[in-house]
């Protein structure tokens, strides 16, 4: 009788599975197309960038190669197509690459891309940051204390691993303009951060205990 019941029991609920299928049959195979193509999309995504950073990577060694051959100004006209790439690794660099080479004195120019990079070009926070960091030291020789500040704003109200470097670089700008007490007080907030660069909280407090104590 139990086994009768069990068996009765097993085809009933192979029904109710049956008629679910049936009746929800245009769902179910909506939803796993759905899911097929979200799959093919996703790896077809992955292979796109992967041709794209390929095709970049040999975008930037062409423009190398170029500077090898004493071609400067072709040199400069590919990095700043790679840097408006917004490609968060060839982009820096081929920003970086312009400015350790010299590759232009156009400084409004070389400002102009590092606000593309920061602005508009996908990257982590600290990398952003870090770039921020490398614009204000670009413009440490010819910007005022409102340009400094105005770009090193974001690094300075943030709890960066670049907040340190960007109050030292505060602090001796303000110690060359001979501006001590700016200079002090720039130095003796990098003290109280958590955070800091060790190699930065030792040359603070040289500068500290050397040019700036009472």
């Amino acid at each position: 009788m139990d086994e009768e019941i069990s068996i009765i029991d097993t085809k009933t609920r192979n029904e109710k599975i049956k008629d679910f299928l049936i009746k929800n049959r245009i769902l179910i195979i909506s939803n796993l197309l759905i899911i097929i193509l979200l799959v093919l999309g996703f790896y077809s995504y992955q292979i796109y960038n992967d041709n794209q950073r390929k095709l970049l990577s040999e975008k930037f060694n062409g423009a190398v190669i170029e500077y090898k051959n004493d071609d400067k100004s072709k040199t400069f006209l590919l990095m700043k197509e790679i840097v408006q790439d917004k490609d968060s690794t060839y982009s820096p660099l081929a920003l970086y690459f312009i400015i350790d080479n010299e590759l232009t004195n156009n400084s409004e120019e070389i400002n102009k891309l590092f606000d593309f990079l920061i602005n508009k070009t996908s990257l982590e926070k600290e990398i952003r940051y870090l770039i921020i960091y490398k614009k204000a030291l670009f413009n440490a020789d010819l910007a005022d204390e409102n340009e400094m500040l105005d770009i090193l704003k974001p690094i300075i109200n943030s709890e960066s691993v670049w907040k340190s470097h960007a109050l030292y670089l505060m602090a001796e700008y303000f110690y060359s303009k001979n501006e001590k007490q700016k200079s002090k007080d720039f130095f003796n907030k990098i003290i109280s951060i958590k955070n800091a660069n060790k190699e930065i909280i030792k040359e603070t407090q040289k500068r500290l205990n050397r040019d700036l104590s009472d």
